[in-house]
């Protein structure tokens, strides 16, 4: 079985309620049901935090233990530099996911500190972004 970690960042708790013409109508725990039926080959484990430093403890302590980790680090992708050294200093690969098109919005929202240290980025398809990271570790893993 592929275990493949998906880590949430601040606000990510309030899908299904916040800006729902950007984040959608549903939350992240009933999408995660969702993918957990379309993927039974996949085991995943979830996480959200609003707090950078519990971030980058739980991808440190699953980057170790994950066959793939999907991270949407939220408004911490375009600020955050401790965020980026560490997936550069994980062996696991992480895709960057974004559940807006960040390069249509904010211009700060343009820049990801993420991003260089990440094996790829999805965004810009609502919550079927994640399911497309899924999509790829499952593949690069065959």
């Amino acid at each position: 079985m592929l275990k493949i970690s998906i880590i949430n960042g601040p606000n990510l708790n309030l899908t299904g309620k916040r800006e729902p013409e950007i984040y959608g109508n549903m939350t992240f725990q009933e999408y995660l049901e969702n993918l957990k039926l379309e993927f039974p080959i996949v085991e995943f484990q979830y996480f959200q935090s609003n707090i950078e430093g519990e971030l980058i403890d739980r991808l440190q302590l699953w980057g170790q233990e994950a066959d793939g980790i999907i991270l949407n680090a939220g408004g911490y992708t375009h600020t955050s530099v401790a965020l980026g050294d560490t997936v550069k200093a994980i062996d696991c690969e992480v895709i960057e996911v974004h559940i807006s098109n960040i390069l249509a919005r904010e211009s700060y929202r343009h820049i990801s500190l993420i991003a260089p240290s990440c094996k790829g980025i999805i965004a810009g398809f609502g919550m079927d972004s994640y399911r497309m990271a899924v999509v790829y570790l499952i593949g690069s893993r065959q």
